[in-house]
């Protein structure tokens, strides 16, 4: 069940096993439920509504793979209190009392959306607050929450890297099963993002596809999902390092319209462990830091 708190203690955990057994790292960024009392009473919308954008039991899912030798990192706080798969200041200029700080970015697509770093809507545009809050109230969310979540990610990140020669992050997602249109086809049952092939090397997503497609999933990549801002600005195949949003179709886990697990969580949590075992088999020779051609 969500939590109400009046404060967010721990906002985040890294959960970390006794030996890594290889370079993965798999983050749960918006699966957070613990929502802090006084934004409640500030916002306009209700418990439920706020929920919509949720990742709901995306950390509960792949928390087995610390059992496995691999690290996981997950929010406590919701997604539409902070969002860490964004920048640290994309911030929409309408939604704030005072200035900005001139090096926000006010005029990103995800900005003009509604869904920046402190976002301004949730599920079909609905607007979150029903008067302008402070931008100090921002930078405490930023610099209290958001940054040292990055700091905690990047740093077991590089660890991987010196540790390994290389590094995978499995950035970790959940879609509604239906955009609610009529005639709509069903959605994938995964969506691998990769930014098009520049965020990891091929053999990450091929590993992933033949694995998931081997459960009996079906599995599409980059439609519609492409990966956000955590696999963009960590993902650097020519270093070793490699990044790649995986959406998972909430269906497969879920009662979407009760916010419960189904019977299959138990089923799919055991698969994603078997995953990782798929992933730590990569030659790591195929992971590490591209040799320049002139060599």
């Amino acid at each position: 069940m969500p939590e109400m708190q009046d404060e967010l203690d721990p906002p985040f955990e890294a959960l970390e096993p006794a030996d890594c057994r290889g370079p993965l790292l798999f983050n749960s960024p918006h699966s957070g439920r613990i929502y802090p009392r006084e934004f409640l009473l500030t916002s306009r919308l209700d418990l439920a509504t706020l929920r919509r954008s949720e990742d709901s039991f995306v950390g509960e899912l792949i928390e087995g793979v610390v059992a496995r030798g691999h690290p996981v990192v997950r929010a406590h706080f919701p997604r539409c209190y902070v969002d860490v798969n964004r920048e640290p200041y994309e911030l929409d200029p309408r939604m704030f009392e005072g200035r900005l700080p001139s090096f926000a970015n006010t005029r990103s697509m995800r900005v003009a959306g509604g869904l920046g770093t402190v976002a301004r809507v949730v599920g079909d545009a609905q607007e979150i607050y029903d008067q302008r809050i402070t931008v100090a109230e921002a930078m405490r969310r930023i610099d209290g929450l958001y940054k040292p979540y990055h700091r905690a990610l990047r740093r077991l990140f590089m660890r991987l890297q010196r540790d390994f020669g290389a590094a995978i992050l499995i950035d970790c997602h959940s879609m509604p099963s239906t955009t609610g249109s009529r005639d709509e086809r069903p959605r994938a049952d995964l969506v691998l993002g990769d930014r098009y092939g520049t965020s990891c090397v091929g053999i990450v997503p091929e590993a992933i596809e033949q694995c998931m497609r081997g459960f009996g999933y079906t599995v599409s990549r980059n439609k519609p999902y492409a990966g956000g801002f955590i696999t963009e600005h960590y993902g650097n195949p020519t270093a070793g390092l490699h990044a790649i949003q995986l959406e998972i179709n909430r269906g497969l886990y879920m009662d979407e319209r009760r916010y419960e697990r189904s019977a299959s969580f138990a089923k799919l949590a055991r698969e994603f462990e078997l995953l990782a075992d798929q992933l730590a088999n990569i030659p790591i020779e195929e992971l590490r830091p591209y040799r320049a051609a002139a060599e």
